[in-house]
Parts: structure tokens; sequence; C-alpha cells
């Protein structure tokens, strides 16, 4: 089924940039850890230990992707995919905006199953993939009032986002992570987890003086 109207809603796309073209001082070590690490945001988030985890699926349906998205996926322009958006809870209070965008061929064979997740995280799944692969992540800086966010989550100030690619089997989907202003862990530092599978390059480059 299509996305309803108010899902329709995104006019400008957030500018996303490789993390090469960040400097050190553009992009803070307090950040970096959590924007960079390449393991489950899921797990992560549980491993807080702040309360009760859960996942608030806010929208789900047929739509053709952003310009970007289509371009990082390789589909056609105008090829629809189904996109999902969701909240990520702690303690009842969302912390982290997810989009999903699944393009029509991704969802077929065995994992024709991520069209009925419902409330379940998608991070569960795709970590416990054997052969999941995972790009090197993009970042963008959005304003609190961008559309690119759901009217209800919207802020006063700026948040950051990353988004990269999944490759399964063959068959990408996109995922974006938005950390709201209710993510308080920012001045927590963070060893960077690196995963078995799917490393990312997480070099900054220094500002020069």
């Amino acid at each position: 089924m299509p996305l309803p109207d108010q899902y329709r809603r995104i006019s400008a796309e957030p500018r996303w940039r490789s993390i090469r073209q960040y400097t050190t001082a553009q992009l803070p070590a307090r950040h970096r850890h959590w924007l960079l690490d390449d393991s489950s945001l899921t797990n992560r988030l549980i491993e807080l230990n702040r309360g009760l985890f859960s996942v608030q699926r806010l929208a789900q349906g047929w739509q053709t992707p952003l310009p970007s998205e289509s371009r990082l996926l390789a589909v056609p322009p105008r090829q629809c995919a189904m996109v999902r958006e969701v909240g990520l809870k702690l303690d009842q209070q969302t912390v982290v905006f997810a989009r999903s965008v699944f393009p029509i061929s991704s969802l077929q064979g065995e994992l024709a199953h991520l069209r009925y997740l419902q409330n379940k995280s998608l991070g569960s799944i795709l970590f416990g993939h054997p052969a999941m692969r995972r790009s090197p992540f993009e970042l963008a800086r959005i304003p609190g009032d961008s559309d690119y966010l759901p009217p209800h989550l919207q802020q006063d100030s700026p948040a950051w986002g990353r988004r990269s690619r999944f490759i399964l089997g063959g068959r990408s989907l996109m995922v974006s992570e938005i950390f709201l202003r209710a993510f308080t862990p920012w001045p927590r530092t963070m060893r960077v987890h690196r995963a078995q599978r799917g490393k990312v390059n997480a070099a900054i480059v220094r500002t020069t003086t």
C-alpha cells in the first residue's frame, strides 16, 4: 500500500557527505564514537541500560525513494521501493528516528519477510545475517525542523544523522538513523567497535593550521 500523504513530506534532502569530508573540528570525538560505530545500534542502545528498548513503526508503504537514495541503492530513479520509518525508544522516549528503503528486488526470496517487520527491530535481523556487508557511512547535520523528520519528532536544535547501504546475499537496502535531542550519551566516551563483517573506514581528516 502507498504511504499516507503526511509521509510524502520530504521537500529537501539532508546534505549527506562522506565521513572523509569532515574534519576533527566538525565531527568531535564525542559524536564520532557513536556515529561511526558499525555494530548494531539496537544492541548499543540496549547496552546503555537506560530503560526498556522498543521500536515504534511510524509508517510503511510503497514510495519513490529520494533521488540520493536511488543513487545509493543503484536503482532506477522512479522505481518504487518499500519505505519504512520507525522510532527507536528507550523508556518510551524516542531517541533515534530511522528510515529504511527496500528496493523491490530486495524483498524476494529469503528477505521477503522484511515486508512484515511491524514493530520488530530491523537491526537484529541485519546483524544476524551471516553474509551481511555494510558500506562506509555518510553523515549529515540536519536542522531540527527539517521535514526529513516526521512533524512530531522535529525539534529546536540540529541533529546528527548517518546512513549506509546494507548488502545481504547480493540484495541491497538503505538505513538512515537520526540521533534526536533525547539521545543523551554523546558526552560519554565509547570505544569505536568494529564488527567482524563489513568494516567501516572511520578515518577523519584533521584540521589544518
